[in-house]
């Protein structure tokens, strides 16, 4: 024990720089890791975490009929609170906002009831107070204290918006003061809205009405947030009895507890990706940190070789070897753990962060404590295995036939010897492991494939609606409620007409009833050509009693060749599902919770239309915009009927998602350029004996150089040649199970952008890598080396 003491006294004075720079490595590499594992644990559970503390809405409900009677529905036996909501436009600041308004006192107390940031809730009493979300304090620098100018329409202009959109407010400006900022699943941020949320008291509509709901009272789209008793499960039971109790079956009856497994499933996705950046950050960790511990211990454990001979054992002194580092490993880990909670303030990731009820410092025990005690345990066990190994090495030399091969097919020396130091370890002092450097390569490169794959197939989404089933750019209303407001037929011949527009669908759309989910069914009525919607599986109904179903509808367990039960407000029918696919983008629904059926079956399933749509799509090669002003000049549309297709643009959510594959790629290549880096020097010094005979025997610097160049450019192409199917196959992967479990319609993304970039940037990151080591091997006094062996 003396004798360890002795040595670890003298190796601290000795070689304090090293183990200093070794403890900053293992803080940072452990910090990143403790980060982002403890920001993976708290994504995945901050949804379910801010729906215990929120009493959120079951379902939202949606009559259509402003003098829709509440108390039935308060009524009924599955319901524990609601709220009523009025969807309504007015302008905050000078910028247009179309957020539900809460009528009466339920709403953000017994339904929705959020999490208080900062400040307080709105008294429902007073007109003049509002809560806002983190996103509106960021975008518009205004908090608790500030005040907002809430700008309303009168009347009569509220009333006739639907004809000209454009319209601006010419009714009363009411100063509106922050008393608070929150957050609940309906209360919460997105990249689809960087704007964030204001949400005035429920006094505002008790003092302005006429200005919020229209002279009728009929303009705004009143819902309801029901609460149900028991969640979920009690959602069948309710829309039956709804049904019976209104005589009503087209009620829209959206879903909450769908919306949140899709948040979820957003949120798993972010946090099983920042879990493989934390698997990637540890195994380059693992190796990078590792390699510079084995330098350590094996220097160390040379030099007590000369207390070997004094008594000390072979135990002992790879403990005293490894006692450097487990130090080091102590008082890194716990400063990596301090900084992981640092870091915690900017986590969760993505989706996640806006569903987070307690931002901010965060200390996750789970990852600190067994992060703290299991690194020094980890490292004192490498140290030890490294100095086991440094005193036992010997071995014997294992040949690689791809060599023996390039030896005997002639190659040129340089490549010869090359690719000799790339793929065999060499034995005894001159060992140097070439694994690492293979396998980092490998990871290196499908990592970075398998970004570039799914960066590409983001992009693609981005750029395209119709990965989102959106085929048309345009939309033209031609009624609602069962009565047009034009001309259909003379309108639909109008759009047909024009030389840009390729496609016309005549779309009728109703709400239909379908065990426990209402799913708003679209007619299939082409008009000349048809749109060519976008069908995931199976294929488009083409006669009666054939229907076709978006993912939400899909998931009530049905099949393609399943017959399922739909009940309009004309019948009750049976279909046979031919195909899943997308539907547009409407009022009532999202691309992916409706349904197709034909012109017939329309008719038999509901009396009359709730909406009447054409849906236009332009030419490829033409502009829209273009085609919508000739359109609307063309059917003297000056009530703007003909308008750009509603799109409800994901583009936020993708670039979010993107960073996380770029960010696992970018610690992978970091893996592969250690890796390889380090077998490079590594081999240049331990082999130097080697290199220097070739030199005495007539090798000249140049084919020194080309020694490096040849073993830094083996890995790279073993690399390439493993890497690049792997990470082809990884991106597919990676963007088939995101695109499943967000609904978006997978298309194989392309594969050669990626190999024309990264096949040459490996060869590239070799040939960088083996600039130092190859002058270092040009340069050597071969005397000096020589005469040392």
């Amino acid at each position: 024990m003396a004798a360890i003491t002795f040595w670890v006294r003298l190796d601290l004075r000795r070689r304090w720089r090293s183990l200093l720079v070794l403890t900053l490595l293992i803080a940072l590499a452990a910090g990143a890791v403790m980060t982002a594992l403890a920001g993976a644990l708290r994504g995945a559970s901050a949804v379910e975490r801010l729906l215990d503390r929120t009493l959120p809405a079951t379902v939202e409900v949606v009559p259509n009929d402003p003098e829709f009677d509440w108390d039935v529905i308060r009524e009924m036996p599955q319901v524990a609170a609601v709220a009523e909501t009025a969807w309504t436009r007015y302008y905050v600041d000078g910028q247009a906002s179309e957020q539900p308004v809460p009528i009466g006192v339920d709403a953000m107390r017994t339904v929705e009831r959020p999490v208080v940031l900062e400040g307080r809730l709105a008294d429902p009493t007073q007109p003049d107070e509002a809560v806002v979300t983190s996103g509106f304090v960021e975008t518009s620098g205004k908090g608790v204290g500030d005040s907002v100018i809430l700008a309303l329409y009168e009347p009569d202009t509220l009333e006739a918006l639907w004809r000209d959109p454009d319209l601006l407010p010419d009714g009363p400006a009411v100063e509106i003061q922050i008393v608070g900022v929150v957050r609940s699943y309906l209360l919460s941020d997105s990249a689809l809205d960087t704007r964030g949320i204001l949400v005035p008291s429920a006094g505002l509509v008790t003092e302005y009405a006429p200005n919020l709901l229209g002279a009728s009272g009929a303009v705004a789209m009143m819902s309801g947030l029901v609460r149900l008793e028991e969640g979920g499960d009690a959602i069948a039971a309710f829309a039956a009895d709804l049904v019976r109790v209104t005589g009503r079956s087209d009620i829209d009856v959206w879903s909450h507890v769908d919306s949140v497994e899709y948040e979820q499933s957003i949120t798993g996705f972010e946090s099983n990706a920042m879990l493989a950046v934390a698997v990637a950050v540890g195994a380059a960790s693992v190796v990078l940190v590792g390699q510079a511990i084995a330098r350590h211990t094996t220097s160390a454990t040379a030099e007590l070789e000369v207390l070997r001979w004094l008594g000390m054992t072979p135990r002992a002194s790879s403990w005293a070897a490894a006692l450097g580092p487990l130090l080091a490993a102590v008082i890194g880990t716990q400063l990596g753990g301090a900084a992981s909670v640092v870091a915690s303030q900017w986590f969760p990731y993505g989706a996640a962060s806006w569903m987070e009820p307690e931002p901010g410092v965060d200390v996750d025990l789970r990852v600190l404590v067994p992060g703290i005690v299991g690194v020094p345990l980890l490292v004192a066990a490498g140290a030890v295995s490294a100095s086991w190994l440094a005193q036992r090495s010997s071995g014997s030399l294992r040949q690689s036939a791809a060599v023996a091969g390039a030896a005997r097919a002639g190659f040129p020396v340089p490549v010869v010897v090359g690719a000799r130091f790339a793929l065999e370890s060499g034995q005894g002092s001159r060992a140097v492991s070439v694994r690492p450097a293979l396998l980092g390569a490998v990871a290196g490169v499908s990592g970075v494939v398998a970004a570039l794959i799914f960066s590409s197939a983001v992009d693609d989404a981005i750029a395209n609606p119709a990965r989102y089933g959106q085929v048309h750019q345009l939309e033209a209303t031609l009624g609602f409620f069962g009565e047009d407001v034009v001309s259909a037929d003379e309108m639909l011949a109008i759009i047909a007409a024009d030389p840009d527009v390729v496609a016309v669908n005549d779309s009728r759309s109703a709400v239909a009833q379908h065990a426990e989910i209402q799913i708003t069914v679209y007619t299939l009525d082409p008009v000349g050509t048809a749109i060519d919607a976008v069908v995931t599986s199976g294929r488009l109904p083409s006669r009666s009693a054939e229907i076709v179903v978006a993912p939400y509808a899909s998931a009530a367990g049905v099949a393609v060749g399943d017959t399922i039960e739909l009940t309009g407000t004309r019948a009750t029918r049976e279909l046979t599902v031919t195909g899943f696919g997308f539907v547009p983008e409407g009022v009532q629904n999202y691309y992916n919770t409706g349904a197709w059926v034909s012109r017939s079956e329309f008719d038999s399933l509901f009396g009359e239309f709730m909406f009447h749509t054409a849906h236009i799509v332009v030419r490829e090669d033409a502009d829209p915009a273009a085609v919508l002003a000739r359109l609307q000049r063309a059917a003297g549309d000056d009530e703007k009927l003909i308008q750009p297709a509603l799109e409800r643009s994901s583009e936020g959510e993708l670039r979010q998602i993107r960073r996380l594959p770029v960010f696992l790629a970018a610690f992978l290549t970091l893996l592969a350029l250690g890796a390889v880096g380090h077998t490079l020097t590594t081999a240049v010094r331990r082999r130097r004996q080697e290199l220097a005979v070739l030199r005495a025997l007539g090798m000249t610097a140049w084919q020194s150089r080309a020694v490096v160049v040849t073993q830094a450019s083996v890995p790279a192409l073993v690399g390439v040649a493993a890497g690049v199917p792997l990470g082809i196959a990884l991106g597919r992967v990676l963007w088939r199970y995101y695109a499943d479990t967000t609904h978006v319609h997978y298309v194989p993304p392309a594969a050669w952008p990626a190999l024309l970039l990264v096949v040459p940037l490996a060869l590239l990151a070799a040939n960088l890598l083996a600039a130092w080591p190859g002058h270092r091997a040009a340069t050597m006094r071969i005397g000096h080396v020589l005469r040392a062996e």
